[in-house]
């Protein structure tokens, strides 16, 4: 039997640091394969990458130069963190968005193979506001909320034509970072170029929520729900719609009739579910935000985790997709039980301790934090 696992880690770090370098260490080798196989060489070059996001997002250049000489300042490296025109990549997941005169939620299902997920949970406040988000690309957002209640979340939007543009986990960062409103979010997607076809699903603290179609190379089409599949209204022909079952997922978001607080409950069953993950295609994880509280509720292979902006808490879950009873809920600080691990004392893991030997290169496995076996 395949064994299909992945561990998620919450990481605060205010300025990109030790902890950022340590999942630039690990996770370089695959994405600088990828790149270059996918032909990142013979894209623009370094000082045309630099220019493009200068142009368009100067507020992220001070970052983007601290992570570049945090990766050690190669060109290759320059290039692919500044995700402007990069190689095509594909996925899937499900999105929606509804608020009524008190509440206000947005939730999404990321659907992949596990192996094609970073599993990070990140709190920045690299521009001196706060935000937390599902990372991608070490640095990108597949979604996320920031200080000022502002949640947005992508979908890929099935087709891998390409344009002139950034990879649109670097706009959802951009967007978190500068923007309050769901107002402000589109007007950033309609002046900055996504390099693909990607669905986007925002929402307010004011009760504001709307879905964007991007186009490759530039263009936004505002949808008249908010809710997002992996197809898009333009007439063109969605990529493997039998294989995502995209149609059938965007036609039941478009017969539920919900409120605020129990719309993540059907993103916990299917057809809004998926778990076919040996072919690639399963659901790695649920994000429910809450813009009134600032706050994200996990849902991972059964397992919640809660985190809020202001009481963000490191922590560590690892997922066996595997086996669908290999599932355990131990609170807002998550590990799955292996073995005979005597678990009762895992409030009492130093997690400080756990970040720096991760950052360093040297983690163990988690029983190995807890007071019993120091």
């Amino acid at each position: 039997m395949q064994h299909l696992t992945l561990t998620f880690d919450a990481v605060d770090e205010a300025r990109p640091g030790a902890k950022w370098a340590g999942r630039w260490a690990r996770s370089w080798p695959a994405y600088e394969a990828w790149f270059t196989a996918r032909g990142g060489d013979a894209g623009p070059s370094r000082a045309d990458c630099r220019a493009a996001l200068r142009r368009y997002m100067p507020e992220l250049i001070d970052t983007y130069d601290r992570l570049v000489t945090i990766a050690g300042g190669s060109g290759r490296a320059a290039r692919f963190l500044s995700t402007w025109c990069p190689p095509p990549y594909l996925g899937g997941c499900s999105l929606a968005a509804v608020a009524d005169r008190d509440d206000v939620r947005l939730v999404r299902n990321y659907d992949l193979s596990p192996d094609l997920n970073e599993g990070l949970l990140l709190r920045t406040e690299w521009t001196g506001r706060a935000v937390m988000g599902m990372v991608e690309f070490l640095w990108g957002l597949s979604d996320g909320i920031n200080d000022a209640g502002l949640s947005v979340a992508l979908a890929y939007g099935g087709r891998s034509e390409t344009g002139e543009g950034f990879g649109i986990t670097t706009l959802l960062r951009y967007v978190l970072e500068t923007c309050d409103t769901v107002e402000e979010g589109i007007e950033a997607f309609r002046r900055i170029p996504s390099h693909m076809a990607y669905n986007v699903v925002l929402a307010d603290a004011a009760g504001g929520t709307a879905s964007v179609e991007l186009a490759p190379g530039g263009g936004v089409t505002t949808m008249p729900q908010a809710i997002a599949a992996n197809h898009q209204s333009s007439g063109s022909t969605a990529e493997r719609p039998a294989f995502t079952r995209t149609f059938e997922r965007i036609t039941y978001l478009k017969s539920l009739q919900v409120g605020p607080s129990n719309l993540a409950h059907h993103f916990l069953r299917p057809p809004l579910l998926q778990d076919r993950y040996a072919e690639g295609f399963g659901t790695l994880f649920t994000s429910e935000y809450n813009p009134l509280v600032r706050s994200l509720r996990l849902v991972i292979n059964g397992t919640q985790w809660d985190q809020t902006l202001d009481g963000f808490r490191e922590g560590r879950l690892m997922a066996d997709y595997t086996s669908a009873n290999s599932k355990r809920d131990t609170g807002n600080i998550l590990i799955t039980a292996h073995g005979s691990t005597d678990w009762s004392q895992a409030a009492m893991i130093d997690w400080d301790q756990l970040a720096r030997d991760y950052a360093a290169g040297r983690g163990r496995q988690v029983s190995e934090y807890l007071p019993a076996a120091s």
